[in-house]
């Protein structure tokens, strides 16, 4: 895992998009509820105030970790806080040689009606996000539990709002001093009339995790390496397609925890072997 913090504060002179189309159009998955819970319990331990979930702020963050998880800027010079330029934000790319601090600062201002400076943790990892994992590394880790409960270089701030957002390998929290009183995000089990929204649940229960061990630009590809995984004795390889790719699953799985130790058990022979949710 890996933990980036976007804590200017501190610096002398550091699904797809179209699920979130706006600030007003989207909800908050399972992990990320349950993330948001257990950050607000965490504080909740150390005898501090819940810092309420902003819809604005968890907009940002949904953006962001989608823009990550679809994009990758973070795999070249740049870092995990910058944004691309494939969205309807201003593109930027920071790192320790050129920082652009505006851009980094200004997002909830460019993006929703929060006119007001954010704060960003982002953390990626090669597994799919798990809210328990995340939360543990945050705990465990003392600049991001330092920056949870505003304590030590960040004691002089005041969480009055922050957002989450979690897309398959990134998470991206925000903080802002300023409340946002817009109203609260939800559930996506839930609607705003507080019934039970059955064709989201229907679809949590529908997820499936596969065993991805190949990805390919070219069909005949990866069905010439499907082959020769089922000649292996791998009766249930399947191809997927996505975001231009063919992915060739050796196997499949109804929940994460079911592929997760599916993985150890194929690691000596897969080593390289991940996890995609579709």
């Amino acid at each position: 895992m890996r933990l980036f913090f976007l804590l200017f504060f501190m610096l002398p002179a550091f699904q797809a998009i179209s699920q979130i189309a706006s600030v007003d159009d989207y909800c908050l998955d399972s992990q990320e509820v349950k993330l948001a819970s257990l950050i607000n319990g965490f504080r909740k331990q150390n005898r501090m105030p819940e810092i309420p979930l902003s819809r604005a702020l968890t907009y940002v963050a949904k953006l962001h970790a989608y823009d990550l998880q679809q994009n990758r800027q973070d795999t070249s010079i740049c870092n995990a806080h910058s944004w691309s330029d494939k969205g309807k934000w201003s593109p930027c790319c920071y790192n320790n040689y050129v920082l652009k601090n505006n851009c980094m600062w200004d997002k909830p201002k460019e993006l929703t009606s929060y006119n007001f400076r954010g704060y960003e943790l982002v953390l990626s990892e090669e597994d799919l996000v798990d809210a328990d994992s995340v939360f543990n590394l945050i705990k465990t880790t003392p600049e991001a539990s330092e920056m949870i409960l505003t304590k030590g270089l960040q004691s002089d701030k005041n969480w009055l709002a922050f957002g989450v957002g979690i897309s398959e390998n990134y998470v991206s929290l925000w903080f802002g001093q300023r409340p946002d009183n817009s109203p609260r995000p939800v559930p996506c089990t839930i609607k705003t009339t507080g019934t039970e929204d059955t064709e989201a649940v229907a679809k949590e229960k529908q997820a499936r995790y596969y065993l991805i061990y190949g990805s390919f630009p070219n069909k005949n590809d990866a069905e010439e390496a499907a082959k020769r995984y089922r000649n292996n004795g791998l009766s249930k390889v399947s191809i997927l397609k996505s975001q231009g790719n063919f992915r060739v699953a050796i196997d499949q799985y109804g929940k994460l925890s079911e592929a997760k130790a599916a993985r150890e058990r194929y690691k000596d022979a897969y080593p390289e072997v991940w996890i995609y949710k579709e």
